[in-house]
């Protein structure tokens, strides 16, 4: 992995824009983790990433000065981390960057926090995502979260069937 490291205050614009360029748009559909026919509106802001880089629990991939990929990982109890908002510039995807940097997030959460397992959300409607990460060894626990409707932060839902589901992976 090239360029990997914990992301840092100069990095939230970067971060912001790379993010909403991968999930919202037109621009998004270049790659295939596009949620443009889902949400429209933002993604995150500088408001969610800001403090998220000051906890260090952002990782990014930097090539020539430019941030490609990221991903978030935080410790969410004793023994368990949390991923999320894993991100690689849609002009890079299905190159295996994204594959990379899963591996080092769960290193990361593994090897720095201590987790024995990692746990994220992900929309319930999004099969090929879900399919991805149960290639890589992480598998369904049942539990869902409902979509947060109404709250802008998480975009402006075209669909009223969105949910969240909450995979899982052992670590260790």
């Amino acid at each position: 992995m090239f360029g990997l490291r914990v992301a840092d205050p100069r990095d939230v614009d970067a971060i912001v824009a790379l993010v909403e360029s991968a999930y919202r748009g037109d621009a998004s559909r270049v790659g295939w983790t596009t949620e443009a026919d889902l949400l429209g509106g933002r993604r995150t802001g500088a408001d969610e990433v800001r403090p998220l880089v000051d906890a260090g629990a952002l990782l990014v991939v930097e090539r020539e000065g430019a941030l490609i990929a990221s991903v978030l990982v935080r410790r969410e109890t004793l023994e368990r981390a949390y991923l999320g908002m894993l991100t690689v510039r849609p002009t890079e995807q299905a190159s295996g960057l994204g594959s990379e940097l899963l591996a080092a997030a769960e290193a990361h959460a593994r090897e720095v926090l201590d987790a024995r397992t990692l746990r994220m959300t992900v929309i319930s409607v999004r099969a090929e995502l879900l399919a991805w990460y149960a290639r890589r060894g992480y598998a369904l626990t049942g539990e869902r979260a409902p979509f947060p409707y109404g709250d802008p932060r998480f975009g402006e839902p075209k669909r009223e069937d969105l949910e969240f589901v909450v995979l899982e992976k052992a670590l260790r």
